[in-house]
Formats: structure tokens, C-alpha cells, sequence
């Protein structure tokens, strides 16, 4: 006859995976309650106003990246880029009350006075990027694995092959582009960033990526989805 202290043992044992899974939808109901306390952009940009610095450096933080990158990809210049960042949230301090929540999200907001800004520069200074005058080394250093010099030179070509080919797309498509398959946003937030409609943006990225195409096939015969795969490295 087993004594008591075995058949607690016992039962703890048996019981073991209903407290496993117990365990697991307590960890996922603080996940979501967690997710819950994060201030979304719109309560950091109220906080902002109401002169909260730390409001204004979360959403600094939380957004500045896909700003730079989107500028970056646009111009192709890290200080032409850094100066739009900068200026977005300049802007953002100043003019805040032109942001509608009910025409898209701040992130999609915050973009399209990024695009705006480009637009002004590049058409300002007549402004065009060569890689090679950068000042501050080609940008796909930054994105190769190291694992085998013959293949990080292989794959940083590729890289700089296809920015070369986004770059020389014109503004509308290079737009698109740039939304659409390396910011991967979706129609309807690239519609409303680029004031049209999605059917336009549908359009335009159709046209984009025969562009792109007919641009890289000279140097390299691949499929559309590689070519956007590969894009994606310098995103």
C-alpha cells in the first residue's frame, strides 16, 4: 500500500501538465496585458503636447528608424537623411495639429512629411546620389555577414545593383518601391502617405517593378520576388 507522501508525489506528477498549459495562458494573458500598458503613438503624441520629454523621446525612438531608412532609400544620402529625420520631428513639435488620426495612423503621417521634405531637397539642390560619393563608405558594408569575403563581395554587389536600380527610378515609382516592398507597408497606408488611391499605388508599383526588372537584367537574370528578397537586405 503506498504511503501518502507517494500518492501526493504522485498526483503532483499526473497534474504536471495541466499546470504546464496553466502556465502558458498566464504567460500569455501578461504578454497581453503588457501590450496593453504600451502607449500607442497617439497617447505618446498627446503627452508630447502636453510637454511630457519622455513621451517625446519614446516616440522618437520607436519611429525615427523607419523615417531614416525611408529617407535613406529614397535619397541614397545618410546626411540628406539624418537632416530629414530630424526635421520631421522639428515639424511634428511645431505643427502637430495638421496630423488627422482619421486619415491613417501617425507612422504613415510622419512618412509623408518625410516624402515631402525629399521632394523639396532633391528638387531644391538638383539633387542625385552617386554610392560612390557617400563620404561614409558603401552603405552595404553594413549589412554583410563576414562569413566568406568572396561571398560578402558577391552579395554586396547584388545589394548595391538593386539600390542603384531603385535609385534611378522616377520619384512616383521609386515611391512605391520604397513603401510598398522595402518599408512593406500596405496599399492603403502607402495610398494615404502618397495622397491617392490605391488603385494608383497599384498601378504604379506594377510599373515599378517592370522597371526594376528591365534594369537588372542586363546584369543579372533573375525573377521579380528575388530581386525584392534581395532589396529587402538594405531595408
Amino acid at each position: 500500500m503506498p504511503r501518502q507522501e507517494d500518492d501526493a508525489h504522485a498526483g503532483t506528477f499526473w497534474n504536471f501538465p495541466s499546470c504546464s498549459a496553466e502556465l502558458t495562458m498566464a504567460a500569455a494573458q501578461f504578454d497581453r496585458q503588457m501590450t496593453a500598458l504600451k502607449p500607442t503613438d497617439d497617447e505618446l503624441l498627446r503627452g508630447m503636447l502636453d510637454g511630457d520629454e519622455e513621451a517625446f523621446a519614446t516616440l522618437y525612438r520607436r519611429r525615427q528608424g523607419s523615417i531614416y531608412r525611408f529617407s535613406l532609400q529614397m535619397s541614397g544620402s545618410p546626411a540628406l537623411s539624418e537632416d530629414v529625420t530630424q526635421e520631421v520631428f522639428m515639424i511634428l513639435m511645431r505643427d502637430s495639429l495638421t496630423y488627422d488620426p482619421t486619415r491613417g495612423p501617425l507612422s504613415a503621417f510622419l512618412i509623408g512629411v518625410a516624402r515631402n521634405l525629399i521632394r523639396q531637397r532633391l528638387g531644391r539642390e538638383q539633387f542625385y546620389v552617386s554610392m560612390e560619393d557617400d563620404g561614409e563608405g558603401a552603405l552595404s558594408d553594413r549589412f554583410l555577414a563576414h562569413d566568406s569575403p568572396l561571398e560578402d563581395l558577391s552579395r554586396g554587389e547584388a545589394i548595391e545593383s538593386i539600390r542603384r536600380a531603385v535609385l534611378s527610378l522616377p520619384a512616383r515609382y521609386r515611391e512605391v518601391v520604397v513603401l510598398c516592398e522595402l518599408q512593406e507597408l500596405s496599399y492603403s497606408d502607402a495610398a494615404s502617405i502618397l495622397d491617392c488611391a490605391i488603385g494608383t499605388v497599384r498601378s504604379r508599383l506594377h510599373r515599378a517593378r517592370a522597371m526594376l526588372l528591365d534594369k537588372m537584367r542586363p546584369e543579372k537574370k533573375s525573377e521579380p520576388a528575388d530581386s525584392v528578397a534581395q532589396a529587402r537586405c538594405f531595408a
